[in-house]
């Protein structure tokens, strides 16, 4: 079976998948000829499935993306200029959490939409580990803070972050400033053979973040978290994170226990057009 079918009876023969190939691994001879695949064409093929979206006739079906599986755009779901931009602007860093366990369906309908996130040649290399018992979150936090605590014995006053006193002060006061009592730590990561790796997941879990909004879920990038796995081996198997995966970032996730009411403003882009 070829990797690409042409419905002729549905075929237009209008080219548009042939140019919008990024490979140039689909040829037409002529206008009046159907569009094909290039011998070899199946081995260099990204597997990316624009010639799918691309076709407004449905005539062009892949073996590994079917065309079946490749729902059509609706035009009355697509959002208004405005609408995008209020969607982008009322994402917030939710530090905040309801003392609710997160949903695993809501993880995972979250992770599905975040699949589509674009990665470098279309690898699709992301992985996902999550954390949603209390308890081995609050470890999670713990192991922070004595990565901290080590830290700060080198350099009492840290130059790079010194807010560290202040963090460890509060975990021995009780309150963690880390993880923020979340009941939810998500870890998007990527193997060595990912040469783009830390951008992939990075998108990805961009995605993650705007469609949380939609399922009353905030999240927060935990940057302490990545500072400590970047340094600490025994925080990386805590956390699932393979040793030949040198990419990864984690997230905090709950549902929110605030509301926003306003777009908060930031500084004007510095721009150079060239």
């Amino acid at each position: 079976m070829s990797l690409i079918t042409i419905d002729k009876d549905k075929c237009k023969k209008d080219g548009f998948c042939v140019a919008e190939c990024p490979m140039a691994i689909i040829r037409q001879n002529d206008k009046d000829s159907f569009p094909a695949l290039v011998k070899g064409g199946a081995a260099m093929c990204l597997r990316c499935g624009h010639c799918v979206a691309v076709c407004p006739h449905g005539a062009l079906d892949h073996a590994e993306i079917p065309l079946a599986a490749c729902p059509p755009i609706r035009k009355e779901l697509l959002v208004s200029h405005e609408q995008a931009v209020q969607l982008l602007r009322s994402r917030r860093s939710v530090r905040q959490f309801k003392d609710k366990p997160v949903d695993r369906q809501d993880i995972q309908r979250l992770i599905q939409i975040a699949r589509y996130a674009p990665t470098a040649s279309n690898s699709q290399l992301v992985e996902w580990a999550v954390i949603t018992d209390k308890d081995k979150i609050k470890a999670v936090a713990g192991q922070v803070v004595e990565w901290m605590r080590a830290v700060l014995k080198k350099d009492p006053q840290p130059a790079s972050a010194p807010y560290m006193p202040m963090l460890v002060a509060a975990w021995d006061f009780g309150i963690d400033a880390v993880l923020r009592n979340a009941p939810g730590l998500v870890v998007a990561m990527a193997p060595k053979a990912a040469a783009n790796g830390l951008v992939d997941l990075t998108l990805a879990l961009s995605y993650l973040e705007v469609a949380a909004a939609s399922l009353g879920l905030g999240t927060c990038w935990a940057g302490l978290v990545q500072g400590a796995l970047l340094s600490y081996k025994p925080l990386k198997q805590a956390v699932g994170i393979p040793e030949d995966y040198p990419h990864h970032y984690p997230m905090m996730i709950g549902y929110a226990n605030v509301r926003y009411h306003r777009l908060p403003e930031r500084r004007a882009p510095k721009i150079s057009w060239i």
